[in-house]
């Protein structure tokens, strides 16, 4: 099945944005598992029908670099536990999708390596969509009305880095590959979304 099929199912699945109303859909997948295209596949499919989109992408609400590394955590923790303020995003995101109008959110610069206000708005009746890893950790999974999970093999994933990226295994090894299977055991991502797209 082609992903443009695979969009036209699943809009026959997700809830329909009626009018006054957002609807809140997670793009969960691990690191190089195709969220990005999907999301710009399902934002060019709502355009089609005059749906309005709000898109958020979890890897621009990371913290400082000092917050992350070296900080006397094992690496693994590091990813998974402090790459993001998780309370702070709660409170300040995921609690407000439904009734804010706009959000202020601590936005991550890389040339400076640090986070910076600004400012989210969000139509009154549109589809929200928020794409990351790790989505359906306990204290963010409850905020969204639909969940995809996109299923990808970690060959397959490291394949898709640049041979650069590919060099540097011991990082992925330490750091990004324990967290991802931490969060595998102890979420269940599979077994907890709505929907599985093996990519």
């Amino acid at each position: 099945m082609s992903l443009e099929d695979k969009i036209t199912n699943l809009f026959k699945r997700i809830p329909k944005v009626e009018q006054g109303q957002r609807v809140v859909l997670g793009i969960d997948g691990l690191s190089r598992s195709g969220k990005t295209s999907i999301v710009r596949n399902i934002e060019q499919h709502i355009q089609e029908k005059n749906i309005l989109a709000c898109v958020l992408h979890m890897d621009d609400y990371i913290v400082d670099r000092d917050k992350r590394y070296n900080t006397g955590y094992e690496e693994w923790h590091e990813y998974y536990n402090l790459q993001w303020d998780v309370e702070w995003l709660k409170e300040k995101l995921f609690k407000k999708l439904k009734d804010a109008n706009e959000l202020q959110l601590l936005t991550y610069d890389n040339s400076s390596d640090s986070q910076k206000l600004h400012t989210v708005k969000i139509p009154d009746t549109c589809l929200i969509i928020i794409e990351g890893v790790f989505l359906q950790r306990k204290e963010w999974r409850n905020y969204f009305d639909f969940m995809i999970y996109l299923n990808c093999s970690r060959e397959e994933r490291f394949n898709r880095e640049s041979v650069d990226t590919q060099n540097k295994i011991e990082k992925f090894q330490k750091r990004y590959w324990k967290a991802e299977d931490y969060y595998m055991e102890t979420v269940s991502p599979i077994e907890l979304a709505d929907l599985v797209i093996n990519n």
